[in-house]
């Protein structure tokens, strides 16, 4: 009998993980399992790229991007919203209260860690038991998974370094000991989270981002892209704009670039809360012209395909899904020296690693603008390294297998 799988996820987004997640639900046999998937915001435009043979629970599901002006209003209003269910606002008074002064101790207020614990207690409860509980993000999806599903066997996703992007022990209620066993995308994030979770250990192993290499390649050649005259040399990123990313680095970056008299543009595809603060320091820096936020693209390959260098400057990673894009369509690449960039890019061999500051940044880039022949190296390893390991969706469905019985 098939066994009933849930899935949980913050958000479905255009992003990294989600699209990852997409890519596996893909994977996994529909003969062999029923799979759920729950989103906990209820909005998110990859709605429209489920498999077929999974069914969202989710009513009433919102396609708006999420991270666009007026989508993060409405997942603002949902939440509201949430908070108001089960009393959920009210029981987590004190949770917040205690959380926001640690926070303001530390020097840094994650907004968003402060309302997960909300939005979990909030939404909705099944009384289905699920063979398999599976929470793909953390924050949210992971207090959702460990504290209101019926499964027999729970797993769960850690994509980014896990005290970087600002989670605890103390935020999380120590919910990954409800957890059967832990995924971290990359070896750098698997020893991230042992610093936090040390106990953790021996039900934890990484699992890497599986991605469509074919499908990739095809909608690379779409009749899309770039849709300026410009004939110079064009820099692509793409990514949220958030502070992770660093785009204001990237920014004061390029205005070095220009003073060296560099014919170079950049563009960014990507949504996010940063785009107000970003589009002032561009215009500040009288960059209109030369850093485009050309926002979120349904379909991103044929930039890749197009542009002359892919750069990934971000202050940390997990494992980046657009570094592992680039990749397969072999763009010379350069990267900061982060966690979860230095996994993906080796200095020299098939891309090139900076600090992160923008002289650092410029500097690379020049080089790398003088050198076609170094670019085509990078670019030429970049697209020989192996993108996808069934090996690893063996393993994912090994950990699945591990479950006993099924529901009936």
């Amino acid at each position: 009998m098939s066994k009933k799988v849930l899935f949980v996820i913050n958000t479905l987004g255009r992003a990294g993980a989600e699209t990852a997640m997409l890519e596996l639900l893909r994977r996994m046999n529909s003969d062999e399992y029923q799979i759920s998937l729950y989103v906990l915001m209820n909005q998110g435009e990859l709605v429209h790229d489920i498999p077929n043979h999974v069914t969202l629970l989710n009513s009433n599901f919102n396609d708006r991007p999420v991270l666009t002006s007026q989508g993060r209003k409405e997942l603002l209003r949902f939440s509201l919203s949430r908070s108001l269910k089960h009393h959920s606002l009210i029981k987590n008074t004190g949770y917040i209260l205690i959380n926001l002064f640690r926070m303001i101790q530390q020097g840094q207020i994650h907004k968003d860690k402060l309302i997960w614990k909300i939005i979990s207690d909030g939404s909705d409860y099944f009384s289905e038991e699920f063979d398999i509980a599976i929470a793909y993000l953390e924050g949210g999806a992971t207090y959702y998974v460990a504290n209101h599903v019926k499964a027999k066997t729970k797993i769960a996703f850690v994509h980014v370094d896990y005290h970087l992007a600002g989670y605890d022990r103390f935020l999380d209620q120590n919910c990954y000991r409800e957890i059967d066993h832990i995924f971290t995308v990359s070896d750098e994030v698997k020893s991230s989270f042992l610093n936090v979770y040390p106990e953790c250990e021996n039900r934890l192993s990484v699992f890497h981002n599986l991605l469509n290499k074919d499908r990739i390649l095809d909608k690379s050649l779409q009749n899309e892209g770039f849709s300026d005259d410009y004939s110079g040399f064009r820099i692509l990123t793409v990514g949220r704009l958030t502070i992770q990313k660093a785009f204001d680095v990237s920014i004061h970056a390029m205005k070095l670039l220009k003073e060296h008299g560099a014919n170079v543009r950049w563009y960014v595809l990507g949504e996010g809360d940063q785009r107000e603060f970003l589009e002032k320091l561009i215009s500040e820096l009288k960059l209109e012209k030369d850093f485009l936020l050309l926002g979120n693209q349904p379909n991103p390959y044929p930039y890749y395909k197009q542009t002359d260098l892919y750069v990934h400057a971000s202050r940390f990673e997990g494992k980046s899904i657009a570094i592992q894009e680039a990749q397969i369509l072999g763009c010379p690449i350069l990267v900061s020296d982060c966690n979860g960039n230095r996994e993906q890019v080796i200095d020299g061999v098939d891309g090139a690693v900076c600090e992160l500051n923008a002289q650092s940044i410029c500097k690379h880039i020049l080089e790398l603008i003088n050198s076609p022949d170094l670019r085509t190296k990078y670019g030429n390893a970049a697209s020989n390294k192996l993108q996808q390991n069934e090996a690893e969706l063996e393993h994912f469905l090994n950990v699945i297998e591990s479950s006993d019985n099924t529901v009936s």
